[in-house]
């Protein structure tokens, strides 16, 4: 039962994720931004207060022990929170929201780890570290396909920097979860069958966070002659086919609207990035974004997409001054990109994958081996 109430949670957490933005979105446009930002924060708070309550009236041993658990989660999570603020309240209100499910979904992985692992003679709950690590690693696995998602969705962005930020919030729900319900007894040594279990839950965790990584950061440097250098999750080759297929088909239906529940155009999205980056440089850089959109994205430019409905090409005046007062032979790289991209081989990158995952599962059975003959 426990872990089908993890399980639950963590699906209606990733596949809710689409509609995030568009409660969000409403609650934006119905509120004011400080009753926005009131309204998050009254919630969040709402939330943990009703935690800490349910802990104090659930701890009756061990009070100073478990209180002080609780203590060190609190603390922590809120200095991270004050550490990663933004200097916009309504993102820094959301990112409370975030920090709260995910510390829910570590608090629900460590009951179900709890009562799966650790349960001993007459009923007792015994445990080792694997009652803190898999938990861990489950909300991490959480985390991931919660992004995943998101980079498949529009108006969404999922990148792994957010993977790593939930982990904070992961961190603060395992020790509170401890807190409130601590095994009968704890061994710091672990046992051998909980080496082998963490070295298979590692190897699976890590290829589905490589699989996300290599879907969402893995790219391409293309190098244009008189243009420059920039990033792209195709290459040169395959953008070109992008270009013609989409001028054929937007001709025809436009990306005016898009469907919350679809897939979200990648090689749109890129044009974009280029677009607003032109838009906002100075001379000699809004120059080179713009040749790499006429070479490029020029459906972007000439046809019209949800974010600009008249397109985004610049008036023949407008290009010719710009063209008049760049410096045409300074070296150009873009910095587009919304989020990070590396041009790393796939190949290489995939082997290093896989000798990583190798060695989390080969290592800890010898571990467990040497640990079961001692």
């Amino acid at each position: 039962m426990q872990f089908a109430v993890a399980l639950l949670a963590s699906a209606v957490i990733v596949l809710g994720s689409p509609f995030m933005g568009q409660l969000q979105s409403f609650l934006r446009r119905s509120l004011s931004t400080k009753n926005y930002v009131l309204f998050f924060g009254v919630g969040v708070m709402a939330a943990v207060g009703l935690l800490i309550v349910i802990a104090f009236l659930r701890i009756r041993e061990r009070r100073a022990q478990r209180s002080a658990l609780m203590l060190i989660a609190l603390l922590f999570g809120g200095t991270y929170m004050w550490w990663t603020a933004t200097p916009f309240a309504e993102v820094n209100a959301v990112e409370r929201v975030h920090f709260v499910e995910y510390g829910l979904i570590a608090f629900l992985c460590y009951r179900a780890s709890l009562s799966r692992r650790s349960l001993g003679e007459g009923g007792s709950y015994r445990g080792d570290p694997s009652i803190l690590i898999l938990p861990l690693l489950a909300a991490f696995t959480v985390g991931t396909c919660d992004e995943w998602l998101q980079w498949f969705i529009p108006y969404r962005v999922g990148e792994a920097h957010d993977v790593f930020i939930n982990l904070a919030s992961i961190v603060c729900g395992v020790l509170f979860a401890l807190a409130i319900r601590p095994p009968a007894a704890f061994s710091a040594r672990l046992h051998p069958a909980s080496w082998r279990g963490i070295g298979m839950v590692s190897a699976m965790v890590w290829l589905i966070f490589a699989a996300f990584v290599s879907q969402a950061h893995l790219g391409h440097m293309i190098d244009v002659p008189d243009i420059g250098k920039f990033k792209s999750h195709y290459s040169a080759a395959r953008l070109n086919e992008l270009q013609l297929d989409r001028a054929a088909r937007w001709k025809t239906a436009p990306p005016i609207a898009i469907r919350r529940l679809s897939r979200e155009d990648q090689y749109l999205d890129e044009g974009l990035w280029h677009v607003r980056r032109r838009n906002g440089a100075e001379v000699d850089e809004a120059w080179r974004e713009n040749l790499i959109l006429e070479r490029f994205f020029v459906p972007v430019l000439d046809l019209p997409t949800y974010a600009s409905p008249n397109g985004n090409r610049w008036p023949p005046e407008q290009r010719a001054d710009f063209g008049a007062r760049a410096n045409a032979a300074a070296s150009f790289v873009s910095t587009a990109e919304s989020y990070p991209l590396v041009a790393w081989p796939r190949t290489a990158y995939w082997i290093v994958v896989l000798v990583i995952a190798a060695i989390l599962v080969l290592v800890p059975r010898a571990l467990s081996r040497r640990s079961a003959g001692s």
